[in-house]
């Protein structure tokens, strides 16, 4: 569609753009004494605002930004402080003597360091040792202070960025799932508060044309009671004019409960009770009889609807993650093989101070390793990958099942807006039509060549046509809306913009 309903222009965040109250042009009304003189744009800013389920709705991907943050912590350095006393009562062979004796010896020991797990598969850690041993015995204390690097590497499982990176872009598939799942919500929000709007509008219609044609029909009643005191009708032809008066004072009745359950809907939708007075009487102001214009062929609707239905990008970041899912546990089939290197240096003295001042003697120690582990069966590994697999094909599946029914649904939409605008010129001629009707019955009513119930039975006519006109305007409306919203692009039609709070984690 090349015509959009209003220039609107709001963002869908926190901070709306939108006054400390509705933008009413100075109509908003404290006491609900008055009628709120509300339009369309101002009911659907106000829910876009105040709306208590959008609002909750909202804090979706502020949450599952926190997860980003989470994952991506782990590769964040630590720094670590151990210490230990330990004390031990053994039998010890002098090498001198050659005789056994007893020793009580003390040792303490104090360690601080950082490491850190890197994307790769590496980790080092850098750590100063600090160990004291003393023989109480003999009173001999030993001080000894030490630098460790330790570095590792994983050759086959765990090696990579892709697959230690998994879980971290699962979060970040997860926050942009989560804000298409908050634009789902918000067009179908803004769907709701426009179809609630335009039911309002129709109900609020029907109510006019009902007690218009009440006056009518009471008119009528006064007119053929003057006619038979004249002698100039029958009495019979009364009761058809006094039971079609009776059944439109019903039919009033009910078109005022309607209104008043659409008004009570349209409420809720725009506000929470602390905001909005449930007891506040609206005026709408926005008249569905606007121009209607022939829709977009119905590829152009599939292609958008294709690009931006937020259920198929939720769909697709789906597959996605279960891709991740699928390397991560391809990479666990793999042994652990791990190759690591670790230098360091010691000092040794009989004080505390004078150890770490040896610590550019000649005493080193440097160590090269590799370990290798495998579970004998891969049980569980196996399994884990098999059933990545088994979720990678049923998200493809369920991918292209929703591609077709988001085909249909806009296909089914785009039908319904062409019969509802057929449907508009078509009442409006009905309409037309039944008017000379009433007039006709009513002048032969007049000159005594027709009953009264034939003038009842057109003007009965005529009230079911201006319904159906009334009906046919605003179905166009919603149809609208509803194929809007199925090509996903409602929001950008009414000019707001869905997006996460300002500030928040992403």
């Amino acid at each position: 569609m090349r015509w959009c309903d209003c220039g609107w222009r709001r963002p869908l965040t926190g901070g709306l753009l939108l006054g400390s109250a509705l933008l009413l042009a100075g109509r908003v009304v404290a006491g609900g004494d008055e009628a709120w003189e509300l339009s369309l744009e101002e009911a659907v800013y106000s829910a876009v605002e105040h709306n208590p389920a959008l609002q909750a709705e909202r804090l979706g991907p502020v949450v599952a930004g926190t997860f980003e943050q989470i994952e991506l912590g782990a590769f964040d350095p630590e720094v670590f402080l151990e210490g230990d006393y330990r004390r031990r009562q053994l039998e010890q062979i002098g090498l001198e003597t050659g005789r056994a004796r007893d020793t009580d010896r003390t040792d303490v020991g104090l360690s601080a360091g950082i490491s850190q797990r890197l994307p790769m598969g590496a980790e080092w850690r850098l750590s100063a040792v600090q160990d004291f041993d003393e023989d109480r015995e003999t009173g001999q204390e030993l001080h000894t202070s030490g630098l460790q690097l330790r570095l590792s590497q994983q050759l086959l499982q765990g090696r990579g960025r892709a697959v230690n990176l998994v879980s971290l872009r699962q979060a970040e598939l997860e926050t942009l799932r989560s804000e298409h799942e908050l634009q789902g919500f918000a067009q179908q929000l803004v769907a709701d508060v426009e179809s609630a709007y335009w039911d309002f509008v129709l109900a609020d219609r029907e109510i006019a044309i009902f007690e218009e044609s009440l006056q009518l029909a009471e008119q009528e009643v006064e007119r053929a009671e003057q006619r038979i005191e004249l002698g100039d009708l029958a009495e019979t032809e009364l009761a058809p004019l006094e039971s079609e008066a009776a059944l439109r004072r019903q039919e009033l009745i009910d078109a005022r409960s309607r209104r008043e359950a659409a008004r009570l809907e349209l409420l809720r939708l725009i506000g929470s009770e602390d905001q909005l007075q449930e007891d506040r009487e609206i005026e709408p102001l926005t008249d569905p009889e606007r121009l209607v214009v022939e829709p977009d062929p119905v590829a152009e609707h599939l292609a958008l609807a294709l690009e931006r239905r937020p259920e198929l990008n939720q769909a697709r970041l789906d597959l996605r993650s279960e891709n991740l899912q699928v390397t991560r546990t391809r990479n666990g089939l793999l042994p652990e093989l791990e190759l690591f290197i670790q230098l360091g240096s010691s000092g040794y003295a009989d004080s505390f101070s004078g150890a770490p001042r040896d610590l550019d003697g000649s005493s080193y120690d440097a160590q090269v390793g590799i370990s290798l582990g495998r579970s004998l069966t891969n049980r569980a590994p196996e399994a884990e990958h098999r059933q990545a697999l088994t979720l990678r094909n049923q998200a493809n599946l369920s991918l292209s099942n929703m591609a077709r029914l988001v085909r249909h649904d806009v296909r089914t939409a785009h039908l319904e807006l062409q019969r509802a605008a057929a449907q508009i010129e078509a009442s409006r001629a009905t309409r037309r039509a039944r008017e000379e009707q009433v007039r006709a019955a009513d002048e032969r009513f007049r000159a005594g060549d027709a009953t009264a119930f034939a003038v009842v039975q057109a003007q009965r006519d005529l009230l079911e046509s201006r319904i159906s006109e009334a009906a046919a305007q605003v179905e166009y409306r919603t149809a609208l809306v509803e194929l809007y919203r199925l090509d996903g692009t409602l929001l950008e039609r009414r000019g707001i913009q869905a997006a996460t709070d300002e500030g928040a984690p992403h």
